[in-house]
């Protein structure tokens, strides 16, 4: 690394300890930004990095609740309002017992550079808590989300900061917190996303972010003069993301043959039945090793890790950060992977993504690969505010055509600075160039 980028590291470490990551995705983008700052000085001079990396605003709070047994229970809040250049701040809302703020942190910064990817108008953010939904009933959901929004509501709206799901926040939490907001406020307006279609949703955002996933993916395997047509796919998770991305590669003719959960995997190397796992994760709630009952010749393994040995052509990691290592990548590319694109925030380590790239393994990181959900959530905004909604095929099309773009801008941004399929740098250094841009517009604030 540069002196600068390095000075800068350790400047963000030293105000950011304990913070593994946050530092862990700033050191990524740093380190794909050098050529742009040896190519323009004035990146230096208006210290656009050093403000960049420091939120605007970042909010932490109680959030007290009252149990199935009368208990009363005390969760920790977050919202991280990261950077508004291009609009209202935008990004979801994780519940989870991992969330820390420097785990938001993490999620808004990434958050950033993504929207700015998709060229629609909204910023970076994130937020959530460490309550676990988990096993709780929908009376302890919905008090512990209407507790939550009793103080988040003062500090998002419309035009401010728009939240949405993530991880442990789907239809049923995003339902609750736009109920218990539009109580508070007393307006009906389009300040959360992913909600139900009969109060503002719209069509094609569960499936947003897998559909998007593969959209990209698509693009890299044309690269390679290829398809989906054949091809035996891993994908980890079993949430919105994978389920939905294990369609869409299915109607192209990919053969899914394993998914996983927080407790195992499964692998049915005669593809995988999609609707008994949407019977078993949307509507029972159940566990992943429940698809053996329907389909006794799959296998079911304890532990997560183990689903990166499983030989394909392409890999999906669409579970949760830094779950595939370099050990994992080893083995993927000694098995013969040829794609990887990242559905998961941040998934692959650096270790992993250092030995795609040197190995020619195509690789569509996070920031670009999963923009699907984010920028369904920026076309559900844009129905609210025009009292629209689109069908299904339009909001799809749509979103077909922002997946790629942003394809289209990582691949020249990586070779414009001389990083030919490098799409790690290329979608940083896009994503970047248009928040600078935005900021050196207007001015220091």
């Amino acid at each position: 690394m540069s002196s600068f980028v390095d000075s800068l590291l350790a400047q963000v470490t030293a105000r950011n300890p304990a913070e593994p990551e946050f530092l862990q995705a700033v050191k990524e983008v740093l380190e794909s930004l050098e050529p742009v700052v040896q190519k323009r000085p004035e990146i230096t001079k208006l210290k656009l990095i050093e403000r960049i990396v420091e939120p605007e605003r970042q909010l932490m709070f109680r959030v007290p609740w009252i149990d199935d047994l009368g208990v009363i229970q005390i969760n920790r809040g977050f919202r991280v309002q990261f950077n508004s250049a291009l609009g209202p701040y935008k990004g979801g809302l994780r519940l989870h017992p991992s969330v820390n703020l420097g785990i938001i942190k993490f999620l808004g910064f990434e958050q950033i550079f993504k929207n700015a990817l998709t060229t629609t108008p909204i910023g970076g953010g994130k937020g959530g808590s460490d309550f676990d939904p988990k096993g709780k009933s929908d009376n302890e959901v919905m008090k512990f989300c209407q507790s939550f929004m009793s103080e988040l509501f003062r500090h998002i709206g419309p035009d401010t900061d728009v939240p949405a799901g993530d991880i442990g926040v789907g239809g049923r939490e995003i339902g609750y917190l736009y109920g218990q907001y539009k109580k508070l406020t007393n307006f009906f307006t389009g300040v959360l996303t992913g909600k139900g279609l009969g109060y503002g949703g719209s069509l094609a955002r569960t499936e947003a972010t897998g559909y998007g996933l593969v959209y990209f993916t698509t693009r890299m395997l044309e690269d390679r003069k290829t398809d989906w047509k054949g091809k035996k796919v891993v994908i980890s998770g079993s949430g919105n993301v994978a389920i939905y991305a294990t369609q869409k590669v299915q109607s192209l003719g990919g053969k899914v043959i394993a998914l996983s959960d927080s407790n195992g995997y499964i692998l049915d190397e005669e593809g995988i039945d999609l609707k008994t796992i949407q019977r078993i994760k949307e509507v029972e709630r159940g566990r992943i090793k429940e698809y053996l009952s329907v389909r006794p010749k799959a296998v079911y393994t304890e532990g997560c890790s183990g689903i990166w040995t499983i030989p394909c052509d392409v890999a999906l990691p669409c579970a949760t950060q830094n779950e595939l290592d370099g050990k994992a990548a080893a083995i993927l590319i000694k098995n013969g992977v040829i794609a990887v694109a990242e559905g998961a925030n941040m998934p692959s380590t650096p270790e992993a993504v250092s030995q795609f790239l040197a190995a020619k393994v195509s690789f569509g990181p996070a920031k670009a690969a999963n923009a699907g959900g984010v920028a369904t959530s920026a076309l559900e905004m844009s129905q609210n505010s025009m009292r629209l909604s689109w069908s299904f095929d339009e909001v799809d099309s749509k979103l077909h055509g922002i997946m790629d773009n942003i394809y289209t801008q990582a691949k020249n941004a990586s070779e414009a600075y001389g990083l030919s399929g490098n799409l790690v740098a290329g979608a940083n250094i896009a994503g970047f160039l248009r928040v600078a841009e935005a900021m050196i517009a207007q001015g220091v604030v």
